[in-house]
Order: structure tokens, then sequence, then C-alpha cells
């Protein structure tokens, strides 16, 4: 029998487990199931277009080993790009703001990202807008670097097409009813939803935002939660692709993490929150018998400072306006 050993951390991207999460949604008449993307090597289902984009970029000849990467990302993309890049001779820019976690700041500089910071609000009083602009100049300002913009590339979506939705077909045999994910550039969702409805077309597609975030058309306003949400709407968007929407604050979402921790035991980062809240709140909806999958996307200890902090949750509780209400995390999502 041959040894199964991998020469390059590229190649243990994906393959990741499905988890029935059966302790976290008691329910004898429906069946929650999630991918744990956390389980990724970088740690988070941005492995999946930082390998493919990278890869796909080095075989067409857009990309050469000395080229340099620039993206605006705060957090697990910007490391995912960082640790595919480094292994194929890349370099890459994280074009990052003052929001940025310092936990993520120091994952980036530590796997050999350059940090660019930008202190300008957009005009949405965000800095997302500002961070693009930013992306797009320094990409432009030299022939060795290219802006990866994942809000409108299509080898984002195309990442999770090829990769996660095949393993997904591959392992279960019943079919899906529901594909619960939380959205921000929409890659994941779309890519995700696209593959599996070849097999499911009666599939509904439940996208989880962020209360505060744009992409949907609902007004802006300030959230503390990266990872979901947008204060721009992706070009990658296709509205008529998603069924439901759900949006999801961040002392919900942080209530989610708790709840997920709790019982299966999966310390999950605050977009994998938001979508425990979410099909907390869609499940009694769908009917008996329905099968849901979800996505799990990142690992929790980029999150000890907000979601699983005390002081950071009765904050957010009080300006959500869960103010007084029990934060029975066994209970409550």
């Amino acid at each position: 029998m041959p040894e199964n050993i991998h020469d390059s951390l590229t190649t243990c991207v994906g393959d990741t487990p499905l988890l029935r999460l059966g302790r976290c949604f008691p329910d004898p008449d429906r069946e929650v199931i999630a991918k744990l993307e956390m389980l990724n090597p970088a740690g988070s289902m941005k492995d999946r277009p930082a390998r493919f984009i990278i890869e796909s970029g080095l075989a067409s000849g857009d990309l050469r080993p000395g080229m340099r990467l620039v993206e605006s990302t705060s957090g697990n993309l910007g490391v995912a790009l960082a640790t595919m890049a480094g292994l194929h001779g890349l370099a890459f820019t994280a074009v990052v703001d003052p929001k940025t976690t310092s936990t993520n700041l120091r994952l980036l500089r530590a796997v050999g990202a350059e940090v660019d910071l930008v202190t300008e609000r957009d005009e949405s009083g965000g800095y997302l807008q500002t961070r693009v602009r930013r992306a797009r100049e320094l990409a432009e300002s030299s022939p060795d670097s290219v802006w990866v913009n994942q809000y409108a590339n299509d080898l984002n979506w195309r990442a999770y097409y090829e990769t996660s939705g095949r393993e997904v077909l591959d392992a279960i045999q019943t079919p899906v009813d529901y594909l619960v994910a939380a959205v921000s550039t929409t890659g994941s969702i779309l890519g995700l939803a696209r593959r599996l409805r070849e097999r499911y077309s009666a599939m509904q597609v439940v996208a989880v935002d962020a209360v505060g975030s744009v992409i949907f058309g609902t007004p802006a306003a300030p959230r503390e939660i990266p990872g979901y949400g947008a204060s721009r709407v992706p070009e990658l968007l296709s509205r008529g692709e998603i069924d439901h929407v759900v949006h999801v604050d961040d002392a919900r979402a942080a209530l989610g993490c708790r709840h997920l921790v709790a019982t299966e035991g999966v310390l999950g980062g605050g977009s994998s929150g938001a979508v425990i809240a979410a099909i907390t709140q869609f499940l009694p909806t769908t009917p008996v018998g329905s099968r849901i999958l979800t996505v799990l996307p990142d690992r929790g200890e980029r999150y000890l400072d907000l979601v699983y902090d005390d002081q950071w949750l009765e904050m957010v509780s009080t300006v959500g306006g869960v103010a007084g209400q029990r934060l029975d995390v066994s209970t409550r999502a």
C-alpha cells in the first residue's frame, strides 16, 4: 500500500469533513450537516480560492514566480493568500484598515504578508472602498503586481464549485433541501449552490448576511465581526440564485458561536456563529424531513477578543437591543 504523504501544504487544502449537528439542533424531524472548513491547513475556507487563483494564474502564465499579489483583506483570505503565495515563490501585500484585529495583523505578518494600512474612511463611513482603491493602485503601480479582486474574480466562485461542491456530492447520497451559508464576496455560496443544484435542482439557497451589510440593499451600519457582510455589493452577486436572506447582528452571531462550541465542541469563528443563529431562526419554518447543509468557514481562535469575550458581548448586546436578555448559550443562538 503506497504511503499517503503530501509534499506541499497546497495539496492539503480541501477534503474537509462533514459533521451532523445533532447536538446543536436536536430536531428529530430535520437534519443539519456542516462542512468543517476551519480544518483547512491555513485555517479557513479561503484556502480554496487562494490556491485556485494562484495555481490558475501560474498555469495560464498570468502569474510567474517573483511576482506580487495584492488584495484588500483583513483576515482569512489574506492569511491564505500569503501562505499559498509563499509556497509558489510569489509575494503578497494585504491592504488592511484600523478595524483589522491585532490577531489578524500578527497572523498576516507571521505567514509572510506585507501589510499596507489605509486610514481614510470611504463614502459609506467604512474602509472597504478605500481598501479596494488602494489595492488597485498598488497593483497598477508595478507590472509585476496583480490585484486579486475577490469581489469580481470568477475564479473565486469556481474554486468552491470545483472543490467543496464536488466533495459534498461525493460524500452524501440523500438530497440537500437547503444550503445555508454566510456571504461577503458571495463566491462560496454561489460556487457551492451551482455545483449542488446540478444534482439537486430544487435545493433552496439561504444567504446569511450581517446586519449593517449592504449586499442585499439594506442600510449600511457599523459592524464589529469580520468575515461576513460587506459595505459594497460584490460584482459576483447573482441575486436570482439566492432564495432567502437572513440578517444576523453581532450579538446573535456571538451567541451562535458559543452555542456551537457548547453543544458540538466546535470552536468556530464569527460567520460560523452567524449561520448557527440563522439556522436556529430558519429551521422551524422548513418542512418536516428537511436536510440542511451549512458551512463553518473558519476557526474561533481568531475571534477570542470578540465573540468569546464576555465584555465585548455585553457591549454589542446593549447596542444591538438585546440587553436584559439572559445570554444562555445552551438555549439561545
